[in-house]
């Protein structure tokens, strides 16, 4: 249970309960995200609502959106990120080894773009102050500046969600640790992984 009491649909505003449904169902599963995020109308609007906006736009393949919020997720250790994501990418065509592995430098299974996106997401989240320009000039052999933005974005978001969901203590979903276990992953790293 969070450290504030879960917020009902029928508690928000009419005009923000599909916005609710939608970020709890389609989404994902996370209803237990949404009901806390949902004490504050105006989070519930803008942030989850962008959030949708963004997914229904798929401006960014979905494989590399998805490397980008595991590798952050697995930085900041927040399992319920790890937990919702990771089979996401098994689903996206990544060995589950893969998966488990995404932080270690010769990860198995990796092409060339999904390493940068990788290391960018790295980059981003423990020194965004000292990115150099070369990262930059390989990103934008793959990416659009649109794109550039919206994944520099949805990475340091990551990080925020992280930081919430960890001091909020948001728990599982029902049918969430079962999804992991299907999708082969872990959420601890191998007991062998790099250090």
């Amino acid at each position: 249970m969070a450290r504030v009491r879960d917020v009902s649909i029928d508690e928000v505003p009419e005009h923000l309960q599909p916005v609710y449904r939608r970020f709890a169902e389609e989404y994902g599963p996370f209803l237990n995200q949404v009901r806390v995020f949902a004490h504050r109308p105006p989070v519930l609007e803008h942030l989850m609502g962008m959030l949708l906006d963004l997914a229904d736009e798929a401006l960014l393949p979905k494989r590399y959106l998805e490397i980008a919020v595991v590798v952050v997720s697995k930085l900041n250790e927040c399992t319920y990120c790890v937990a919702h994501h990771a089979p996401r990418l098994v689903e996206h065509g990544l060995d589950p080894e893969t998966v488990d592995r995404i932080l270690d430098p010769d990860c198995p299974g990796l092409g060339p773009v999904e390493r940068l996106v990788r290391d960018y997401a790295v980059a981003v989240t423990e020194h965004p102050q000292r990115i150099r320009d070369a990262i930059f000039e390989r990103l934008r052999e793959h990416f659009t500046e649109p794109q550039l933005v919206e994944l520099t974005l949805r990475i340091a978001l990551c990080g925020f969600f992280n930081r919430f969901n960890e001091a909020m203590q948001i728990g599982m979903e029902d049918g969430v640790l079962e999804h992991v276990l299907a999708s082969g992953t872990r959420l601890a790293p191998p007991a062998d992984a790099a250090q």
